[in-house]
């Protein structure tokens, strides 16, 4: 597992992170949420022993990063914000480079590049100098190198930041098709990320944990939840003024050719009510459902004056 106490980071009257303590194990995949600055990518460079707390703790399977650093870092795989890689050698020279370094030789380190290399589809680009290839194909030569050594504890910087939505669902898919005895970590502040592939979410905001759950239990903070969103071919301001009428409808958004009706605080049975309105007024509606929510309420009411 992964125990993290008091974990600060200071430089000089800057807080960078401040006062992190959570535990995690194996099947967590956890979305680090929160903006450009929340302390994200310190608290990750601090969890490899890449940056050294001001203060704290931080356990990998029983060893201290700071105290037996090899033996934590052996259980890690880490892709660093913008997947860096020695852009002068090939895809197969960078994961050869890599699993020696990692302590395999002959087959054994064959066959972890083979793997590897197949994981994140490489194979028709191995012996390509680095420097010539696509963002893409950058990124996958980083998650190559992350799980090269099948670690048990994944920690991926901004891992599908810059990438196309195909690249972006391969990345995903490979993530949660991950060993349920792995332990993944992803920093990132892209918020449908979070929903994709993570089953618990913790927001960082000024460098301290503001909220930490599933992402399920992190819509229901948003003000769009148990809200009644209707789709309809016409909508005319008599219409819009009629639903906001409605009892239990506290207020009525428009966008386009959708209305969305927020319930009053108290109001659990919304969606019957305008159901049996609609069917009263004989109102034409293409499509209607109940909102979970909106992670971009929740991000921007967490993270309200936070670094952006």
């Amino acid at each position: 597992m992964i125990e993290v106490s008091h974990l600060s980071k200071h430089y000089g009257d800057f807080v960078a992170v401040n006062d992190l303590s959570f535990r995690l194990v194996p099947g967590d995949i956890l979305g680090f949420l929160g903006p450009n600055g929340a302390g994200k990518s310190t608290t990750m460079k601090m969890l490899t022993g890449f940056l050294r707390p001001t203060s704290g703790d931080i356990s990998i399977w029983g060893s201290d990063v700071w105290t037996d650093t090899l033996a934590a870092q052996s259980h890690i795989g880490y892709l660093p914000e913008g997947a860096p890689a020695y852009e002068e050698m090939t895809p197969l020279g960078f994961l050869n480079f890599i699993a020696e370094a990692r302590g395999l030789s002959g087959p054994d380190r064959d066959d972890a590049v083979s793997k590897a290399s197949a994981t994140m589809s490489l194979e028709s680009v191995l012996n390509q100098k680095i420097e010539t290839l696509s963002k893409g194909f950058k990124r996958r030569v980083g998650m190559a190198q992350a799980i090269l050594h099948d670690p048990d504890v994944l920690i991926l910087d901004e891992p599908t930041d810059g990438l196309d939505p195909n690249q972006k669902h391969e990345v995903r898919e490979m993530i949660k098709g991950l060993s349920k005895e792995k332990i993944v970590i992803v920093s990132t502040h892209i918020l449908e990320e979070v929903t994709a592939v993570c089953n618990r979410v913790m927001v960082l905001a000024g460098g301290a944990i503001v909220s930490d759950g599933a992402p399920e239990d992190l819509l229901t903070l948003s003000r769009h939840h148990g809200a009644v969103t209707l789709e309809l071919i016409e909508i005319t301001e008599e219409l819009t003024s009629a639903f906001q009428s409605l009892d239990g409808v506290d207020e009525v958004e428009r966008e386009d050719n959708r209305l969305t009706l927020m319930p009053v605080s108290d109001v659990t049975d919304l969606f019957s009510r305008v159901m049996s309105f609609i069917r009263e007024k004989d109102v034409t509606v293409t499509a209607a459902f109940v909102e979970q929510g909106r992670l971009d309420d929740v991000f921007r009411t967490l993270t309200e004056g936070d670094a952006q």
